[in-house]
């Protein structure tokens, strides 16, 4: 199957005889994604030695409001299984499709991805709740794999190397292929409708607020600080001097 996108995601470059540099692949990863991979695969390494339980990173409202458990809110995004291809699978979706999104729509505004994140996991974790799913990280993929698609309409996509579709149908193709293989899709239309919520709140209405000047034209500006501990002011900040520069 290539689910490929025109942009390159190999691990690393070829250099000292072809040696593959995965130091600087993994660096080359901006840092939320980079951020997310490491949770991640430091978790499932943590499960994979008993260190921890995955019973003690499931998603559980009770727990966490009863029993003040409240590291499940973020555990039960980290964990994807033990390590295995289906493993493997998911953390190529998650390192390909959130670096497109941090690389791309996200450039120099990662307060603003980070906000897409929290968006995505406060939705999910009160579906959540009422839909009795325990490993949430799944559905925060497709989401970023939903939101990618609908910012680049003309990508072509591939599936097993003949079957062509543009990138907004990606989620559904693999939703459709989940289906085919006799497996759950709860997670994925959970997440392609949290994704599809913040497409519309994030991309859709501030043009449908500005056409008809409304006052309220942004639903998802991230505060100061949030900017400041992301690095974000200082960025626009060098963009406003360039430009200024520029006009003298």
């Amino acid at each position: 199957m290539d689910f490929g996108a025109g942009a390159g995601m190999g691990i690393g470059g070829a250099d000292n005889g072809g040696a593959v540099d995965v130091m600087g692949w993994y660096m080359e990863i901006p840092v939320i994604s980079r951020l997310y991979l490491t949770g991640a695969f430091l978790t499932t390494a943590a499960c994979a030695v008993d260190i921890i339980s995955p019973f003690n990173l499931y998603f559980n409202w009770d727990l966490v409001v009863a029993q003040g458990q409240v590291w499940r809110l973020l555990t039960s995004y980290l964990f994807f299984g033990v390590f295995s291809v289906d493993f493997l699978f998911h953390m190529y979706f998650l390192v390909r499709y959130s670096r497109l999104l941090e690389e791309g729509d996200f450039r120099g505004r990662t307060s603003n991805y980070v906000l897409m994140l929290l968006f995505g996991i406060s939705c999910i974790s009160i579906v959540a709740v009422y839909t009795h799913v325990h490993f949430l990280g799944s559905a925060l993929t497709f989401m970023m794999v939903y939101v990618w698609g609908r910012r680049n309409p003309d990508v072509k996509m591939s599936m097993l190397g003949f079957f062509q579709f543009n990138a907004p149908y990606l989620p559904w193709v693999m939703l459709t292929f989940s289906l085919v293989l006799g497996n759950s899709i709860t997670m994925d239309i959970i997440g392609i409708c949290v994704g599809h919520g913040y497409y519309f709140f994030e991309f859709v209405y501030p043009i449908v607020a500005d056409v008809r000047g409304w006052k309220h034209r942004r639903v998802f500006e991230p505060p100061a600080i949030l900017k400041w501990l992301c690095g974000d002011l200082d960025y626009r900040l060098g963009q406003q001097e360039e430009v200024h520069l520029h006009q003298d």
